[in-house]
């Protein structure tokens, strides 16, 4: 009997699509990621379910849009605070009931308190933070606790606090998942889920790091930095799977929750020439914006044994994160009869090759809209980042001819525009029908 193939996720936290050196970008250094692309498939219309991070890390895990899967918006990081229910399939819980060994090293983000955390959600193993950032060395989380609220420490093995401090959060994270690869029992596979904090504020990264970077300004140089973290550690767990003799038969997926954030905190005292965020490319918008910049990811899909003659690919199809859950599903075998799911897999079952199985993509939050059919892209009342607003209420746009959504093409092809304007509107009836 054929072994099963090993699963392993890695997500980074407000990732650019213009953040990698396969990507385009000049000063991003990632060899590591770049040669997985290479090995691969490169996916340049991958999409997030949600341009924030709670609501795309829900969809990832569930295969269902955010509102389906229970989780609409950012979640707190206040000790207690409730998060993904228990109702819900996740991947991990999926791939557990079918023999899979299940581990998660880094970020959570939904649910604070232990009744939501990683082990009640199908994760045999769990060392990370249940809230949505912590200092990268002394793992405390900082943001949102003003009002008299003290900043609460926040890492943790399963249900266990640990304390680390000093320890470089993603060089941490990448030893966690090095040493269960190497522990790892040759017959049993297993799903690990790899959630990088980075490059999430706050800009930590140790001098080894900038050192690589000293012609960057300060403001790049720090991204790069944190980046380059990354990409090392990718590197190292692929070194792992190679030493043990598994990266043949090892399923990587490799993207991001959403665009990069222009967050205060990823500005030098509100400085306008001193942004420490990424880049979301040629792309218009930022995280929590529905135009291409907040939820157009990054996406690389590498599997030896099982894409043999695809290596170095690169697929213009539209997918989205919903789409992972049913395809992890069917390459390992389980297939996905008896799931509740949005999203499909990516593979046609006939051909074989990674074809969009969506008519129509949408995506709602914080009053935006949007829906994609084809080149067609529409936003209703679109956001930039958290605060600026798009001037038009309604922002069609040909993807084909402008992918960086500069062209408002509503007056030009007003049916086109209504009838997408008028499905979308549908969908999100749908959805506060279904709550």
């Amino acid at each position: 009997m054929k072994r099963r193939p090993n699963i392993i996720l890695f997500y980074c936290d407000d990732l650019g699509y213009g953040d990698l050196g396969c990507y385009g970008s000049d000063a991003m250094k990632t060899p590591n990621l770049d040669q997985l692309a290479r090995e691969g498939i490169r996916f340049t219309n991958w999409y997030s379910n949600s341009p924030v991070c709670s609501p795309s890390r829900a969809s990832l895990l569930t295969g269902k849009y955010p509102a389906k899967a229970g989780v609409t918006s950012i979640l707190g990081g206040k000790r207690g605070t409730k998060g993904l229910s228990l109702e819900q399939t996740t991947l991990a819980s999926a791939l557990k009931d079918h023999g899979y060994q299940t581990a998660l090293f880094g970020k959570w983000h939904l649910g604070a308190s232990a009744e939501y955390g990683p082990n009640a959600h199908g994760f045999d193993q769990f060392y990370g933070f249940r809230a949505g950032c912590i200092d990268y060395y002394s793992h405390i989380f900082y943001w949102g606790q003003g009002g008299g609220v003290n900043p609460v420490h926040d890492l943790w093995r399963n249900e266990t606090e640990v304390w680390e401090n000093g320890e470089y959060m993603t060089e941490a994270i990448t030893r966690e998942a090095t040493s269960y690869i190497d522990a790892a029992p040759d017959d049993e596979p297993y799903f690990m889920y790899v959630a990088y904090n980075a490059p999430h504020y706050p800009m930590h990264a140790p001098k080894a790091y900038l050192d690589r970077f000293p012609d960057l300004p300060p403001d790049r140089r720090i991204m790069a930095a944190m980046i380059a973290a990354v990409d090392d550690g990718v590197g190292e767990i692929v070194e792992a799977l190679k030493q043990k003799g598994a990266y043949e038969d090892t399923i990587i997926f490799f993207s991001s929750d959403n665009g990069p954030s222009t967050e205060s905190r990823n500005w030098l005292d509100g400085t306008e020439d001193l942004y420490y965020g990424g880049s979301a490319g040629r792309f218009r918008g930022h995280k929590a914006s529905l135009f291409e910049g907040g939820i157009r990811e990054p996406a690389i899909l590498s599997y030896p044994a099982g894409l043999a003659g695809r290596q170095g690919q690169i697929s213009d199809e539209a997918f989205a994160m919903m789409d992972i859950f049913p395809t992890m599903l069917e390459l390992s075998g389980v297939g996905t009869e008896g799931y509740d799911l949005d999203g499909h897999s990516i593979f046609d079952a006939r051909s074989g090759n990674a074809l969009s199985p969506h008519k129509q993509l949408f995506w709602e939050y914080e009053g935006q809209l949007a829906v994609r059919e084809g080149k067609w892209k529409l936003v209703l009342n679109g956001k930039l980042d958290f605060s600026r607003t798009e001037a038009d209420a309604v922002h069609l746009s040909d993807l084909e001819q402008d992918s960086s959504e500069r062209i408002n093409l509503a007056m030009q092809y007003p049916e086109i525009a209504q009838r997408l304007e008028r499905d979308v509107r549908q969908w999100y009836q749908s959805l506060q029908e279904e709550a």
